[in-house]
C-alpha cells in the first residue's frame, strides 16, 4: 500500500509500505476513504520533536472495514466507521469514566500511521464507531473532522464549562480551535471571542458561531477581552495552540472562578505557580477523549446540524501529502484533506 513517511524535518515521502494484517484478535482492517494532516503533525514535521527514523504519519482516518479478528464482535466488514486517535477498549474503569484516551490499553494511532491507504486499527470494539450507513460523499470530510478536531474542540469546550449564557474566549485559529467556536456554539454560549488574525480564518470562525474577533495576542489581547467583559474576563477559556504565550493568555483572559479547557499539545509550557494561585480558575484537559464523544458528533454531522468539514480549505490526493504538510505550515491552510 502507499503511505506518508516522515523521514526528518521538512521531508515527507510517499512511499510503498507493507499492508497491514491483523495482529491480536482484536484489531480491524480498514480501507481509509480519506485521511488528513493534523496540526500536532507539524511539531515533528518542524524538527521540535526528534524522528528517530522514517516514521509513518497520520492518526485521523474513516473507511471501510475490510478484516476483524476473531474477538471483535461489534464491528463489522463493510462497516463505515469513524474512530479516535487513541485505541481504548472503552470497558476499564477509566474508559467507563469518559477517558478513552487514558485507557489503561490505550495504543496511540499515530504509532500506526493512517495518511496510508489501509490500516489496522487495535482494540477495534472500543475505538471505532459505525455509521448509520455509507454515508454520501459530501459527509466524508466532516466524518472525518469527527476523528480528532472536531472531536478535541469539543472536549475542549467541556473542559471548560461551556454553556447557555456563558461567555467563550478561544485562543488558537487552526482548526481545533475553528471546531472549539462550533462547540461552544452547539453547547448554547452566548458569546465567543475568537482570537485570529487571519482573514480566512476569521471568517470561518463567525460561521461557526463567533459573535467577537480579537486581533490582539499576549497581554494585549487578554486587555481586549477584559474589555469586552466589564474588566472580569471570560467565564470559559479555550486554549488550543500548546505555547507558554497561549497558555498564560487563556489563564490571564479567564475571570476568577471560570474554567480553561486546554487541548493544545504542550510544548515548554511553566506556569508560574504565585500567579496560577491568585488567579483561582480551573484547568482542566489534556489528550481529548474523542471516542466518548463519537456517537453525538455523527448524529449531529448525519442530521446536518453542523458541517466541521468546513475547516478543510485544501484537499489533495494521498501522494500529494508533503504539499499538505508545506501548505499548513505556510499557513496556506488551515487543515489538508487526503483523498484515496
Amino acid at each position: 500500500m502507499r503511505g506518508a513517511i516522515l523521514y526528518g524535518p521538512y521531508d515527507v515521502r510517499v512511499e510503498q509500505r507493507p499492508d497491514p494484517t491483523i495482529i491480536e484478535p482484536t484489531d480491524a482492517i480498514i480501507r481509509l476513504s480519506a485521511t488528513c494532516v493534523c496540526g500536532s503533525d507539524l511539531w515533528p514535521y518542524r524538527g521540535l520533536e526528534p524522528v528517530t527514523g522514517p516514521t509513518p504519519m497520520g492518526h485521523e482516518y474513516v473507511g471501510i472495514v475490510e478484516e476483524v479478528g476473531r474477538a471483535v464482535t461489534k464491528i463489522k466488514s463493510g462497516q463505515f466507521v469513524v474512530g479516535s486517535f487513541w485505541a481504548s477498549d472503552n470497558t476499564c474503569p477509566i474508559c467507563q469514566a469518559g477517558y478513552q484516551s487514558r485507557c489503561v490499553h490505550a495504543v496511540p494511532i499515530g504509532s500506526i500511521g493512517t495518511q496510508a491507504q489501509f490500516a489496522r486499527i487495535p482494540l477495534a470494539d472500543g475505538t471505532l464507531v459505525a455509521t448509520p450507513d455509507l454515508p454520501p460523499d459530501d459527509l466524508i470530510p466532516s466524518l472525518l473532522a469527527a476523528s480528532d478536531v472536531l472531536g478535541t474542540g469539543w472536549f475542549a469546550s467541556d473542559a471548560a464549562a461551556v454553556g447557555p449564557g456563558k461567555t467563550v474566549g478561544v485562543v488558537g485559529d487552526g482548526a481545533v480551535g475553528l471546531l472549539g467556536v462550533l462547540a461552544a456554539k452547539q453547547l448554547g454560549a452566548e458569546r465567543i471571542i475568537a482570537m485570529s488574525r487571519h482573514e480566512a480564518r476569521q471568517r470561518l470562525a463567525r460561521a461557526f458561531g463567533a459573535t467577537d474577533i480579537v486581533t490582539e495576542r499576549g497581554d494585549a489581547g487578554v486587555a481586549r477581552i477584559k474589555d469586552l467583559t466589564d474588566g472580569l474576563g471570560a467565564h470559559s477559556v479555550i486554549e488550543a495552540v500548546g505555547t507558554q504565550e497561549s497558555m498564560l493568555q487563556a489563564i490571564r483572559s479567564t475571570r476568577p472562578g471560570g474554567h480553561v479547557g486546554f487541548v493544545g499539545v504542550s510544548h515548554g509550557v511553566e506556569l508560574p505557580g504565585e500567579e496560577l494561585f491568585f488567579a483561582e480558575v480551573h484547568l482542566f484537559g489534556g489528550p481529548a477523549p474523542v471516542r466518548r464523544f463519537l456517537p453525538k458528533l455523527i448524529d449531529l454531522i448525519y442530521s446536518q446540524q453542523i458541517n466541521p468539514g468546513k475547516v478543510f480549505d485544501l484537499e489533495l490526493p494521498l501522494e500529494q501529502a508533503a504539499e499538505g504538510y508545506r501548505a499548513m505550515d505556510e499557513r496556506r491552510a488551515i487543515k489538508a484533506l487526503l483523498r484515496l
